[in-house]
């Protein structure tokens, strides 16, 4: 008999229960990522239904001819069990089939589960957790390594493209309508580092999210030359944000854990980054927080 499951294109009306659901799930949602992630490939997210009723959702973005990423990916509790999972996983496996590489974030037991259709490990990604009151830069003094040269510029005066280029040579592919939208986003705060000729040496954006219970801050994308310039902007994006404070930092980045745990994050989960095909030739030392792992 044919499945009642129809999977539909996600739509404006059904970004507040995806976001729901995956507050409730634990994704810590930033505030205004759905729309983002809509409208970076709007072929790329689907709600399953069940009559009137939506029940799960999955994302398969496609980023280039090259490269695309699966996440958002669940069904709600009430209706596990009955394949409804397996038939969205195979809508967005189908929609980036033709892609040499596909990403994703797997939970760690679901790793067997994405090894049997020919993802394959790269590394571990980790959640860091830290929580303050908002007050970071005057509580905790440091040096910060050597910035000379360098201003620390925020918002409309961050050069945009100088940001893309920079982003472009550290990410498994570019993606500069993402960047764009992302960064230009009015919910939290975007800083750069910027030298005299206006190049970029680093970058991040800290934003509102969705916890389980109440609401916290996610840090990500966070890019930088080195550990000492992720780390003195990671102060200032923590400055002026009260409470908790959320950044998933790549494990193919050696410096990463050292600076979280200097500023006394806590690691709190892991997932496991897999790729099917080649995967992207691309050093992660330079990158210290994933923008979202929904999307890569």
């Amino acid at each position: 008999m044919p499945s009642p499951l129809k999977i539909l294109p996600l739509t404006p009306d059904d970004i507040s229960y995806v976001t729901r659901w995956a507050r409730l799930e634990g994704f810590a949602p930033g505030i205004g990522d759905v729309g983002i992630f809509r409208h970076t490939d709007r072929q790329g997210l689907w709600v399953g239904w069940l009559g009137n009723k939506p029940i799960g959702c999955i994302s398969g973005v496609r980023y280039n001819s090259a490269y695309g990423f699966i996440g958002l990916f669940l069904v709600t509790p009430k209706y596990r069990g009955n394949g409804y999972g397996v038939e969205l996983w195979k809508h967005s496996l189908d929609h980036l089939d033709d892609l040499p590489c596909i990403g994703l974030e797997a939970a760690i037991d679901r790793v067997n589960d994405y090894s049997n259709w020919g993802f394959a490990p790269s590394s571990t990604t980790t959640r860091w957790h830290w929580e303050g009151n908002g007050d970071y830069l005057a509580t905790n003094k440091s040096s910060n390594g050597d910035q000379s040269g360098l201003r620390l510029l925020e918002g409309a005066s961050i050069p945009a493209m100088a940001v893309q280029l920079y982003d472009a040579k550290r990410e498994p592919s570019p993606r500069p309508h993402f960047i764009s939208d992302w960064l230009h986003h009015p919910a939290g705060t975007v800083l750069a580092l910027a030298d005299e000729n206006g190049s970029c040496h680093g970058f991040g954006r800290i934003r509102p999210c969705l916890l389980p219970k109440g609401k916290g801050w996610r840090i990500g994308p966070l890019l930088a030359d080195s550990p000492e310039l992720a780390e003195f902007l990671l102060r200032h994006l923590m400055d002026r944000h009260p409470g908790v404070i959320l950044l998933d930092s790549p494990g193919a980045n050696s410096s990463a854990e050292s600076l979280m745990k200097r500023l006394g994050f806590k690691a709190v989960s892991e997932t496991l980054r897999m790729y099917r095909g080649e995967q992207p030739p691309i050093s992660m030392e330079e990158v210290f927080g994933l923008a979202c792992l929904e999307l890569g």
